[in-house]
């Protein structure tokens, strides 16, 4: 039995309980959201020896790293640093998006050495063989495509992103209406080409429970990949993105109806003022799936900030329901990302993630700053820096310009307030400092 017959039975498994010990809830609220589908714990059955993730209503916003080589910058030892470098930064969990090298021996590597839920995108795998092999995206067949599947569900992959509301239609709607900047999404793009090349209907919608059936037999997530997502300010929350929405609510309802459990991908690049709307329209259309979401990003002109422009726009999904957060790097839009980049990339959106935890009211978030804060009014470096969220870039900057008089720092020095008004308020207005901060100046 999948984990979401078992919630629908009313048994709560081990990954369950897991979930709900490392989350501060009881197995009980995951159980019954895994049944009514607004929670999702992600852990392929024969993935074992790495820990479940629970993402949904009610729980901590969770971090992506996408990693993974290109057919022009390809290094395995590279994507295994990366891998590691993001971990330790906080992600939660961590797709492979190669399209270049072995990239079989990729993926089982990051697969062996991941501590945390792995996903991939299998058309990837499906398209690179079919130029390889037959000289042409369109020549990978309905059958390749679902033994790439099976593939990755066999090996272990946790989750896997199926653009299954790309369409015929829908490409009909992008026609009709025109776009700024068309179509962005690899996997979409490689289907769209197929479709249209074949004169035929999407295979991962035409055939999907066929898909599920492969998703039943690994307990395998879905993510249902937004193939039409905007790739541009311009082109946000239009008709061909909202009718690719509706056809994976449906699909959603037909994957809960098998047992299956699902993630749904969102946009993209969205004004700050349609962010909300977004995530309100996704959790009623797809009936309360966790919504995952990449940025978003709201602004198209800062390439080599996008972090800073995804991390903003993570903020106000995640504060408005949104569930699941992919990481945006600095060298998105111009580069396959370095070590350093998914680095900070993850640091960027655990902020985002935190700071909308806290709007939600997510358990433990806010009494983290509480303490933090409670540390730097006694100041309390070492458990500062120790408890911050880059542990190793706090202690750097304070090393570098540790003051004289080393319980304060180099921006106010002397004429620390917070250090003055401690010892103003506990003298009883006669401290050992004379008049506190007057008698200073």
């Amino acid at each position: 039995m999948t984990k979401m017959e078992l919630a629908k039975s009313g048994r709560t498994s081990e990954e369950m309980i897991e979930v709900a010990k490392a989350e501060g809830v009881g197995p009980e609220f995951i159980r019954q959201g895994v049944e009514e589908g607004n929670i999702v714990v992600v852990r392929n059955n024969r993935h074992g020896y790495i820990r479940p993730l629970g993402i949904g209503k009610g729980l901590r916003t969770k971090i992506n790293a996408n990693i993974g080589t290109s057919k022009d910058h390809c290094s395995i030892e590279e994507e295994i640093k990366k891998l590691e470098v993001a971990v330790l930064a906080g992600a939660d969990s961590i797709m492979d998006l190669s399209t270049g090298g072995p990239i079989r021996e990729i993926r089982r590597e990051i697969l062996a050495r991941s501590p945390v839920i792995i996903g991939t995108v299998p058309i990837y795998q499906a398209a690179v063989a079919a130029v390889e092999e037959k000289g042409h995206i369109a020549g990978m067949s309905a059958d390749e495509i679902f033994r790439t599947i099976e593939e990755h569900g066999k090996e272990g992959v946790d989750f896997v992103t199926v653009h299954c509301g790309v369409t015929l239609q829908g490409i009909e709607i992008l026609r009709e209406d025109g776009r700024l900047l068309d179509v962005v999404s690899r996997g979409g793009v490689f289907l769209i080409e197929w479709m249209l090349y074949n004169e035929r209907e999407n295979p991962l919608y035409e055939n999907f429970d066929r898909l599920l059936d492969i998703a039943r037999r690994y307990d395998l997530t879905l993510s249902l990949g937004d193939g039409l997502r905007p790739g541009c300010l311009a082109d946000a929350t239009d008709r061909a993105q909202i009718h690719e929405l509706k056809t994976l609510g449906e699909l959603t309802e037909k994957a809960w109806d098998a047992g299956v459990q699902v993630i749904v991908e969102g946009p993209g690049h969205v004004p700050i003022n349609q962010i909300e709307r977004n995530v309100r329209l996704e959790k009623e259309i797809c009936k309360g799936a966790p919504f995952y979401v990449l940025g978003p990003l709201v602004t198209d002109i800062a390439p080599g900030y996008d972090h800073i422009t995804g991390a903003i726009g993570g903020a106000i999904a995640a504060a408005a329901g949104a569930d699941f957060l992919c990481y945006v790097t600095p060298s998105e839009h111009l580069r396959l990302p370095a070590v350093e980049d998914v680095k900070e990339g993850v640091l960027a959106s655990k902020i985002a993630a935190h700071a909308a935890d806290i709007a939600k009211g997510v358990k433990g978030a806010i009494e983290r700053d509480n303490e933090f804060s409670r540390m730097r009014k006694n100041l309390d470096w070492e458990g500062q820096i120790s408890n911050s969220l880059d542990p190793d870039k706090a202690r750097k900057m304070r090393n570098e310009s540790i003051p004289v008089d080393s319980d304060v720092c180099t921006m106010c020095g002397e004429f620390c307030s917070i250090r003055s008004v401690r010892d103003y308020l506990e003298s009883g207005f006669k401290g050992s400092r004379g008049q506190g901060i007057k008698g200073k100046l």
